[in-house]
């Protein structure tokens, strides 16, 4: 399609669709329209005036003469706007699919349940060291299209995919893609784990021979997945030891081509801690040795790397007791990852809005790594039970995350530590994840 002169109704206000409609008017020289559901928005003062908007609940007419849809990653593919326009035989995309209209670049692409924001910034770092245009963008936090109309033909993106910007993908064709691991997640959008794993794994569906995906040997779905790709594939492991791949074997990570390894580098000298670290590594390893470069600069990269905002961040030492950020941790897989991180007694604060978890497994890793359980938000009950199921009931209820703070403050002791991994979204008390991070270090910096 050819964007220019065409009507295109952007749906949502958020940050991507105004990035959206930037990049549709600059670079594609279409005409945007926005459309949002709350009635009150307002444009930003540099679109006022010139960009015409659709506000309230949807009205089939809000499409009337569109040639195109672009929804943002909060609107589902079965919603009214975007069943609607399918009816009416006008394309939908999503702003990965609008992004990649305009990349002349190569493209690494990683999704997976957990750990895609770490590898994404590793990732990055590692292609900086090897190539002059590098862009890091997508759901980490800068969207792909603020910053697609740098890409020349000798750049690289690194994009962060989530399952939500996945949906709505059509030509979308990254070089090398990376599925990390894929575990029960966003149930309450996907409604299936089948669903849910069709979208993930749909991130190599216009790969070729000559392209690489990364897929982790350990997630039995996607060593299976594997075998049916037609591109090159790339295993990486935390538990096997591979003939060919990247793999982790006493303190070390490995590369091997025909069961000759090279070391990478040792996980003593690394700075994030924990296994889900030593395969985002290795993952964002075998991303940089798919695009050729040496492995002696990725594991000085690898090594010099520190640990992402609110993914397992410490915090402050009070008292002798570590305090730690995890507020990254959405989800049960992702929070058992942190509580098995963590070497010393401790304080878990978790909780929050409800995504349809099933928390029993998280629960299993109580005992033996916690003091108490701290929790809040809408899910403290559902994870409450989980507990008491598997044996643990040193549980505190807090009504809110200041609350839960000054608690872990009063009762821990030196040699502690404080987690702060809810297992949950956070859309209950707080805009998104990053503010209850950001509020929960602000309380941590005041004790």
């Amino acid at each position: 399609m050819n964007l220019k002169g065409k009507k295109v109704l952007v749906a949502g206000g958020g940050k991507s669709g105004i990035s959206s409609i930037k990049l549709l008017m600059s670079g594609g020289k279409a005409v945007p329209v926005l459309y949002d559901g709350n009635v009150n928005f307002l444009l930003p003062d540099e679109l006022s005036g010139i960009v015409d908007t659709r506000l309230g609940e949807f009205k089939k007419e809000f499409l009337a003469g569109m040639d195109l849809l672009v929804i943002s990653p909060g609107i589902p593919i079965d919603s009214d706007i975007v069943l609607t326009a399918q009816a009416m035989n006008i394309p939908v995309w999503g702003e990965i699919e609008l992004a990649y209209y305009f990349e002349k670049g190569r493209v690494v692409a990683i999704t997976g349940t957990n750990g895609k924001t770490t590898t994404t910034a590793l990732t990055g770092e590692i292609m900086k060291a090897a190539f002059p245009e590098v862009f890091v963008v997508g759901n980490i936090g800068i969207p792909y299209t603020e910053e697609v109309t740098k890409t020349t033909d000798k750049s690289v993106t690194v994009a962060e995919i989530s399952s939500f910007q996945l949906e709505s993908t059509h030509e979308f064709a990254p070089k090398i893609t990376a599925i990390l691991n894929i575990t029960p997640d966003h149930l309450n959008r996907h409604k299936t784990m089948e669903n849910y794993i069709a979208v993930k794994e749909s991130i190599t569906k216009n790969q070729n021979p000559e392209d690489v995906c990364i897929l982790n040997y350990e997630d039995v779905v996607l060593r299976e997945f594997g075998t049916s790709l037609d591109c090159r594939v790339m295993y990486f492991s935390s538990e096997t030891v591979l003939r060919d791949g990247l793999f982790y074997e006493d303190g070390a990570l490995y590369h091997s081509v025909n069961g000759e390894r090279t070391l990478i580098c040792k996980t003593d000298d690394m700075k994030i801690i924990g296994t889900h670290n030593y395969e985002n590594a290795m993952a964002a390893a075998a991303a940089g040795i798919a695009m050729g470069i040496d492995i002696a600069t990725i594991g000085k990269v690898i090594c010099d790397f520190v640990a992402i905002e609110h993914r397992i961040e410490f915090v402050k030492e009070v008292n002798g007791v570590l305090y730690y950020n995890d507020s990254k941790g959405t989800n049960p897989d992702s929070s058992i990852k942190a509580v098995n991180s963590m070497t010393r007694p401790t304080f878990l604060i978790a909780g929050g809005s409800e995504k349809n978890s099933d928390f029993t497994d998280f629960a299993k890793t109580f005992k033996g790594h916690l003091k108490k359980l701290v929790l809040i938000g809408v899910t403290r009950f559902k994870i409450a039970d989980a507990a008491k199921e598997q044996g643990f009931n040193e549980i505190i209820f807090a009504e809110s995350l200041k609350e839960a703070v000054e608690f872990c403050h009063d009762n821990a002791v030196s040699g502690d530590a404080v987690l702060l991994s809810p297992a949950c979204a956070s859309f209950d008390m707080f805009k998104n994840y990053e503010e209850r991070g950001r509020i929960f270090k602000e309380y941590v910096k005041q004790l």
